[in-house]
């Protein structure tokens, strides 16, 4: 499907203010700071993704995802701060740019106009979901094909990168899991045919690919991320599958083609780190989920997993009215903790650590597979609508199940939690997100002491425009 441009009478709630136009890049500035000060030891690079422009021309996407990927880039050096931010330009993004309107499918799209056209124009890589920082470049990632390089300083996209493995429209996803210790990056890809096959990737630090293993499916599922626990890499395949029929003859988008069927359950497979070979498959409950938080290997033996858990798929219509301003579909989601016997693959016990609508979990970079003490998440505030955009950060500490948020006052909006480790001190770290004030029709960077969220954030820097929230962002040490 392809929407119409919102009408203006219409009410929108204040964060569509961020989506209501294309946003505006701009080149590398100064950026000014509106309270407190930058810490001393953080230094190093912000980068975030998400869609950016969701119409052009008189024609607005099918769904959150299918906007066009913009990539913002903020760098902690002395003795200034500054910001750049740019569109990814994809070779779908320049035919549409030329053409004034929007021409190719996408996740919750099909092409406009007649069947030959949908023929002429197939999906485009939006590059537009999450990015991996290498020491020589930038990738934009979108889990349907290829990276995009970019540079690290300008954000001047480069091209597509194969990673010197990956074949044209290979899947790379967005969500890679960099091992803290040996620098090495672990990443998957599905790949749709007679029967899926689940694409498994080992890169070393430079991104170069050293291993693949492709293992069959038996089913045509869409899998968004994993979690790497000590010596595994985990995957939940939740009961979504594809039905490619409609897709092939372009009837369809890519997301009205996804049947949700909880008689099948959820699939788990665990695969050895080393060999990239499954261990054990199994099935358990069915559920949702986006994203996870981390996984580890505990002292009996077994891997122990934290997910951003939904009951069913409403969540995908909640993502695609997000487009419109109009959200009426009610999907929460919380913190669940899981425990699965590796040589089995079944699943020994799970329950909610969280019973707060959350999404985006994430652990300090330093501890990716290994045991940690503290989750960061993005939050609904208590009193928010359960079809309100995220409006707060958080940090779950698993010991004492206590929680502390962050307090960004009214009409604020917070993109996923960032953790960056402060340079000088290792038991310090910062939690950068990006704030979308509606009020102002503004867009900041904050700062939070990553002990202390719920105090006032040390620093507050001013961007030159509107960055809309987005998806998924990392931190790059200089």
């Amino acid at each position: 499907m392809i929407a119409t441009a919102p009408n203006p009478q219409q009410t929108q709630p204040s964060w569509f203010r961020a989506f209501a136009q294309p946003a505006q890049e701009f080149a590398p500035t100064a950026l000014s700071v509106l309270s407190g000060a930058v810490p001393s030891g953080l230094r190093g690079s912000l980068y975030r993704n998400g869609p950016a422009r969701l119409e052009r021309g008189s024609r607005r996407v099918g769904h959150w995802f299918d906007g066009d990927g913009a990539v913002l880039g903020v760098h902690f050096t002395e003795p200034e701060t500054t910001g750049v931010y740019r569109y990814v330009q994809t070779s779908g993004y320049q035919a549409e740019a030329e053409a004034g309107t929007l021409l190719h499918s996408n996740y919750g799209m099909v092409s406009p106009g007649p069947l030959w056209n949908r023929l002429k124009y197939g999906p485009k890589n939006a590059a537009n979901t999450s990015v991996l920082a290498l020491s020589d470049r930038l990738l934009a990632l979108w889990e349907g094909g290829q990276p995009h390089a970019l540079d690290l300083t300008t954000l001047e996209t480069r091209g597509l990168e194969n990673l010197e493995g990956l074949e044209p429209q290979q899947a790379y996803s967005a969500h890679p899991k960099r091992d803290p210790q040996t620098g090495d990056i672990y990443n998957f890809g599905v790949s749709y045919g007679r029967q899926g096959k689940l694409l498994l990737y080992r890169c070393d630090r430079t991104g170069k690919i050293q291993q693949q293993n492709a293992v069959p499916l038996d089913r045509l599922p869409m899998i968004h991320d994993f979690v790497m626990a000590g010596p595994y890499l985990v995957f939940f395949i939740s009961p979504l599958s594809l039905n490619p029929l409609p897709l092939i003859a372009h009837l369809k988008s890519y997301s009205d083609c996804l049947r949700w069927q909880p008689e099948l359950g959820t699939q788990i497979l665990v695969i050895d780190r080393q060999t990239l070979e499954v261990v054990s498959r199994s099935e358990a409950e069915p559920w949702y989920q986006w994203h996870f938080g981390n996984g580890y290997l505990n002292k009996q033996g077994l891997i122990v997993v934290d997910v951003a858990r939904y009951p069913n798929f409403q969540t995908n219509q909640f993502l695609q009215e997000v487009a419109t301003g109009q959200t009426q579909t009610a999907a929460p989601s919380e913190l669940w903790r899981i425990y699965v016997n590796p040589k089995t693959g079944k699943l020994e016990e799970t329950y909610p650590v969280l019973e707060r609508d959350c999404e985006f979990p994430m652990v300090s970079p330093q501890d990716v597979g290994q045991a940690a003490r503290y989750t960061y998440l993005s939050l609904r505030q208590q009193n928010a609508p359960r079809t309100d955009l995220f409006n707060t950060v958080g940090r779950f500490d698993h010991q004492t199940s206590n929680l502390i948020e962050a307090d960004l006052g009214a009409h604020r909006y917070a993109t996923e939690p960032i953790y960056a480790p402060d340079q000088q001190n290792p038991k310090q770290g910062w939690i950068l997100t990006v704030v979308f004030d509606s009020d102002l029709n503004k867009s900041e960077v904050w700062i939070f002491d990553s002990a202390h969220l719920n105090s006032d954030p040390v620093c507050r820097l001013g961007l030159p425009s509107v960055v809309p929230m987005g998806f998924h962002g990392t931190w790059r040490a200089d």
